[in-house]
């Protein structure tokens, strides 16, 4: 299996069109058809289904379509790295997170090093922590930032000195919006907007499932969501009420939403977390030293 025909099947699967493909790939249409039929042959799968006007990705097309973009952003990465290796640190470092104002400090630490280093990139994935732990796992990500509570056995790690404080974000005009702080018992007859983390994590025993006690199984949960933003939009629709850490989604006196605290009070801290053993670039370990020389000192 040839990058070039991976690359090819990609162009195909976003265009949804051979003609359109080949036109991007400046490759003549029966060339790229004849090629994609070849990889069709070679797994033993069907990866189209093809019609007048478009193409389909079949289940298997589609598996391979999440492959082929893991295969192809590893090579990417493998290829900046060897390039990095130069007496002038150059190269990329990979970064994911979930949505939390401690990456004020990851940017804060990237602009001082663009002083010095401006021919380091840096790439931001968004995700939950099972997103970005898979991520890393597969060599596609060099580091993550975590809430807590997260599994760190696979990983070292170094703790950031700031905390997450959990709330409800609700529309303004909502009769909670009237209270200081939300307590358990106000939760228990609206619907909720919760995170698929925060659910998981009451499984686990642990800060969550303590806060919320047997409250947690007679919350009306109504939605799931993995990033915050999209909560804050269904939170404005009016769907419900946003289970959500602090200072990420707008509440500002231009939106429709506010934010109030858990009471008592509940905080998760935050982890930068790599994989044990990890052979980083000449970029990626130099943001390691220097991650680790300014929040030692925190």
């Amino acid at each position: 299996m040839e990058l070039r025909v991976l690359r090819y099947f990609l162009t195909v699967a976003r265009e949804g069109s051979m003609t359109a493909a080949a036109a991007l790939l400046h490759v003549t249409q029966p060339t790229l058809s004849r090629q994609l039929k070849d990889l069709e042959e070679e797994l033993g799968k069907k990866l189209f289904i093809r019609s007048n006007h478009s193409i389909i990705l079949t289940e298997e097309g589609l598996l391979l379509r999440k492959r082929a973009e893991e295969i192809i952003d590893m090579v990417g990465k493998v290829e900046s790295e060897f390039s990095s290796m130069e007496e002038t640190i150059r190269g990329d470092v990979y970064i994911g997170g979930g949505e939390t104002h401690a990456m004020k400090q990851i940017a804060s630490l990237i602009k001082e090093l663009q002083v010095s280093y401006p021919n380091i990139r840096y790439h931001l994935f968004s995700g939950n922590s099972e997103d970005v732990t898979e991520r890393l796992d597969k060599g596609l990500l060099d580091f993550g930032l975590l809430i807590q509570p997260a599994d760190l056995s696979k990983y070292n790690y170094i703790d950031i000195p700031a905390k997450d404080v959990w709330g409800v974000v609700m529309k303004k005009d909502s009769f909670l919006a009237m209270k200081d702080a939300i307590q358990a018992e106000d939760l228990l007859n609206v619907p909720i907007i919760c995170s698929r983390q925060a659910i998981k994590q009451t499984l686990s025993n642990n800060e969550f499932l303590n806060w919320f006690g047997e409250g947690f199984d007679k919350l009306n949960v109504v939605t799931t969501y993995n990033l915050a933003y999209n909560a804050s939009i269904m939170v404005e629709a009016g769907i419900g009420y946003g289970l959500v850490l602090d200072k990420i989604v707008n509440t500002s006196s231009d939106s429709n939403l506010c934010f109030r605290p858990l009471e008592p009070r509940l905080e998760s801290g935050l982890n930068v977390v790599w994989k044990k053993h990890q052979v980083f670039s000449a970029a990626a370990d130099l943001f390691l030293k220097e991650i680790q020389a300014k929040f030692s000192k925190s």
